[in-house]
């Protein structure tokens, strides 16, 4: 099998729906699997996209597990050679999967792509290509100077070697992603993307960002009440500074 689509759920039916058909139209000729995963929603997800995507390979959590682990259980299922971890909260256009899988084919260093992802008006988000928050890095963004966390130099017309491909669509080769352990549990959502990139990096793959399109609706897959995000968030960034920069000082 070529490729196998994961998309973890939680009370976002509508939306898994609006990305199933546009993942489904995007997959034609394609040997694709698709997976599921339901993170315990209580909006009755499961009945109301298998009604609709009887083809999809669904799997039922009894909790919610977070992203990274639910994302772990669909990967050990899976069989393509490459593996699409793909936001609920997206649509893709129609030749984003074939092109992805046509440059990795012929990219064989190629550990993770990404692509233009635009924002709901339109716009196109700046998170579509980042660099490994270092320290410096991170004091910068935070100092308000986001040009280098962002790559803002390179163009956004042509094929760029980035660092880290955002989680909302991340396209990996197989071989690679087992090969750094798939993506760390200790993130229970946000930071994980971040982890995996550097992770690959460090394995001797490339990270690439292609001028192919999605539309990501920012957010509406999780619920960002101001002090919940918060908390998430930033103990992801403080996960990820510990692992790799604080335990490498003590060393």
């Amino acid at each position: 099998m070529k490729l196998s689509v994961i998309i973890v759920n939680y009370n976002v039916k509508d939306y898994v729906e609006r990305c199933l058909e546009s993942v489904f139209v995007a997959g034609q000729g394609i040997d694709m699997e698709v997976l599921v995963v339901d993170n315990a929603s209580h909006d009755g997800s499961v009945a109301y996209l298998r009604e609709r995507f009887p083809q999809v390979n669904y799997i039922e959590n009894k909790q919610n597990l977070g992203f990274s682990r639910a994302n772990n259980i669909a990967i050990r299922q899976s069989a393509g050679d490459y593996v699409l971890l793909l936001n609920p909260d997206t649509t893709i256009s129609e030749n984003v999967l074939r092109e992805c899988i046509a440059f990795a084919d012929a990219h064989v260093d190629s550990g993770a792509i990404g692509v233009r992802m635009h924002n709901e008006d339109g716009s196109v988000a700046p998170e579509s290509r980042r660099a490994v928050p270092t320290p410096w890095i991170a004091l910068s963004k935070y100092l308000g100077n986001s040009r280098r966390y962002y790559m803002s130099w390179l163009p956004w017309d042509r094929p760029c070697r980035i660092e880290v491909v955002s989680g909302a669509f991340c396209f990996l080769r197989r071989k690679a992603l087992f090969q750094v352990g798939l993506l760390d549990e200790d993130y229970f959502m946000y930071g994980e993307d971040i982890d995996l990139s550097y992770q690959l990096l460090r394995h001797g793959y490339m990270n690439w960002y292609l001028p192919l399109d999605i539309v990501h609706f920012k957010g509406r897959s999780t619920i960002k009440t101001s002090f919940r995000y918060a908390y998430v968030f930033y103990k992801a960034m403080l996960i990820f500074f510990v692992k790799h920069y604080l335990m490498f000082w003590k060393r």
